[in-house]
């Protein structure tokens, strides 16, 4: 589902990753929520790739969209 996000403990800690560059997901999702461009961020970054930061704000969206729900406790 998300092949261009990796996850090796050997870069960056096992932080998400793109392609098994030392580019994190969430420096990628920074860069956009502070305004800055797709060509922008390609500029920056030139062994990025379009689809790269497509793939983090679809990852980004896969967690948001997490549901969380109350605990509550059960009799046995």
């Amino acid at each position: 589902m998300f092949e261009r996000i990796t996850f090796d403990p050997r870069i960056m800690g096992g932080r998400a990753c793109i392609r098994g560059m030392r580019i994190t997901v969430s420096l990628v999702l920074s860069l956009v929520a502070n305004g800055m461009t797709t060509e922008e961020i390609l500029e920056a970054y030139p062994y990025l790739e379009a689809e790269d930061i497509q793939a983090c704000l679809q990852y980004a969206v896969f967690l948001a969209s997490e549901e969380v729900r109350p605990f509550t406790e059960t009799t046995v």
